[in-house]
């Protein structure tokens, strides 16, 4: 930093600060042609007989100090310059001076106040420009520093040609610009060709395949062919769009294809349509990734299929199981009868009404199962529950008597009917009844016993819960009990509680299994009263 002396201060505080200024020395001899004008017109008009107005001429002093003094100086030049007039006035004609002198001092001293201030004026003018300059530079910078370093691909491009091109074909009466590029095919060409670059950074020389600044001039070589995204671009222009986003594909110098999303914000005047920021995104490997994903779904919703099946398939040969194994029994008793001398007529019809009535159960569960997968909904009826135990203890007598069960229901009166499906609440009854049946395989025949109790469980709800003297339920049985493929049995699929819990889920009941205090398994399921909406 250049030294300055003590002496120099005060006069640098009134010499205007600008960083183009004149050299110190040239600005010291300017102010001292000012001062020595100035004496010069205070002898002229203190100590000659001239009689006009030369104190005007002091603005000539302001005038020459202009550029160089700052606002302090010039108002302080301007009170010097108007005391010398003062003075020379008061020495030349005292206080008795006639009129037209009085008036050459008063048009000086306004020539010279004004002068002041249009000089000041146009200094603050000055400096509020070189500010703005100052700080235009430093966005410059700011936004040059940015678009250098940034690791987005950035381009700078001149759109003004295209933007004119659009503004005379909207003129010629053109509304549809898709339209009008397939009507002319080198139209598109044309554009492209229009669109120079003026400037890319590192990041989209780099995604262009490291090209050197002069190749990323022109995107003609880089956009892919059947690429629709320009042509986008182009609409959105000649819509008078303020922005502009799409996926398009580029073409790297290397012959690479690479998918990019294009952003560009247009400016809302059409002058700076010269210098417009386009932005590219490579989003190659996102779209990849995307695709795989998308694969990969396709294959997990195959195998889902494929399990769906199969849980169908298990569902269907479990429940189809017992009345078919009924069928069989009932078809072998109705030929035993049959083979007597004579035939017994009566029991032959009684297996027989078996045989339709396990068939027609058979038919119940398989229409169900087809509801379920499609869009009709099964018919909900009122169903009594006590009923209802009753005809699935006739149902299954045969296997009860076999296996040397007594079954007891328990059932308070009068007791509401539920809205349910009634072979729904059936499957399910069966199914804990079967399941109650071979937990005691084990047991001693005075504890083979089922008890169905039926009790209110809320206001809204039924309760019918199986107890039987088995074993009961292990912890790690309980814990899985209902899951589908789940099963104690080694012969069993596992699927027949998780199919009964999922039944009754969807109408709005539940079904619990727990141990019971004296003993043996207990499963409650609740059946809604009223109908729930759907």
């Amino acid at each position: 930093m250049t030294s300055t002396s003590t002496g120099e201060l005060p006069l640098r505080s009134l010499i205007l600060v600008n960083p183009k200024r004149l050299p110190a020395r040239f600005e010291l001899g300017v102010l001292a042609c000012a001062f020595l004008l100035a004496a010069l017109i205070f002898y002229l008009d203190t100590f000659t007989d001239i009689h006009s107005a030369l104190a005007t001429l002091y603005v000539i002093t302001l005038l020459l100090s202009a550029e160089t003094l700052t606002e302090r100086g010039t108002l302080l030049l301007t009170a010097i310059c108007i005391s010398l007039a003062v003075f020379s006035y008061l020495a030349a004609h005292g206080l008795h001076a006639d009129l037209a002198a009085t008036l050459r001092l008063a048009v000086a001293v306004a020539a010279m106040l004004i002068t002041c201030a249009l000089i000041i004026r146009n200094q603050r003018a000055r400096a509020d420009l070189m500010t703005f300059n100052a700080a235009l530079q430093s966005s410059e910078e700011r936004y040059r520093t940015i678009f250098e370093q940034s690791r987005v691909a950035l381009w700078e491009r001149d759109y003004s040609q295209v933007r004119a091109m659009l503004t005379a074909l909207k003129a010629n009466g053109v509304r549809d610009l898709g339209a009008y590029a397939r009507d002319n095919p080198h139209f598109l060409e044309q554009c492209i060709a229009s669109v120079p670059t003026v400037a890319a950074n590192a990041a989209a020389l780099e995604l262009l395949g490291n090209v050197s600044s002069d190749n990323a001039r022109s995107m003609r070589r880089f956009i892919a062919q059947n690429d629709a995204t320009f042509l986008d671009l182009i609409e959105a222009i000649f819509d008078n769009r303020t922005h502009f986003e799409g996926k398009g594909s580029i073409i790297t110098s290397n012959g690479t294809n690479k998918l990019v999303l294009l952003t560009v914000g247009f400016p809302e005047d059409p002058a700076n349509f010269n210098r417009v920021i386009v932005g590219m995104f490579d989003i190659t490997e996102r779209e990849m990734a995307q695709k795989a994903l998308f694969e990969a779904q396709s294959e997990l919703a195959l195998a889902s299929r494929a399990a769906t099946v199969g849980a169908l398939s298990a569902s269907l040969a479990h429940e189809l199981n017992q009345p078919l194994g009924a069928l069989v029994v009932n078809a072998q008793t109705l030929l035993r009868w049959l083979d007597r001398d004579p035939p017994d007529l009566e029991a032959v019809a009684r297996s027989a009404e078996r045989i339709v009535r396990d068939s027609q159960r058979a038919s119940d569960i398989i229409q169900s199962t087809r509801s379920m997968l499609g869009k009709r909904e099964p018919v909900r009826e009122q169903v009594s529950l006590v009923e209802l135990v009753g005809e699935t203890r006739a149902l299954m007598e045969g296997e009860l008597a076999r296996h040397r069960i007594t079954f007891e229901t328990r059932a308070a009166s009068p007791l509401p009917s539920v809205s349910a499906v009634r072979i729904e609440l059936q499957q399910v009854l069966i199914n804990l009844i079967s399941n109650a049946i071979q937990a005691m395989n084990e047991t001693p025949d005075e504890s083979r016993q089922i008890v169905v109790s039926i009790e209110p469980a809320s206001a809204a709800s039924m309760s019918l819960s199986v107890h039987d003297g088995g074993p009961g339920l292990s912890a790690d049985i309980l814990a899985n009990l209902f899951k589908p493929f789940h099963s104690t049995k080694e012969t069993g699929l596992g699927m027949g509680l998780a199919i009964c819990r999922s039944m009754l889920e969807a109408r709005g009941g539940s079904l619990t299994a727990s141990n019971h205090p004296e003993g043996g398994a207990l499963f409650e399921m609740t059946v809604p009263i009223e109908a729930l909406d759907d």
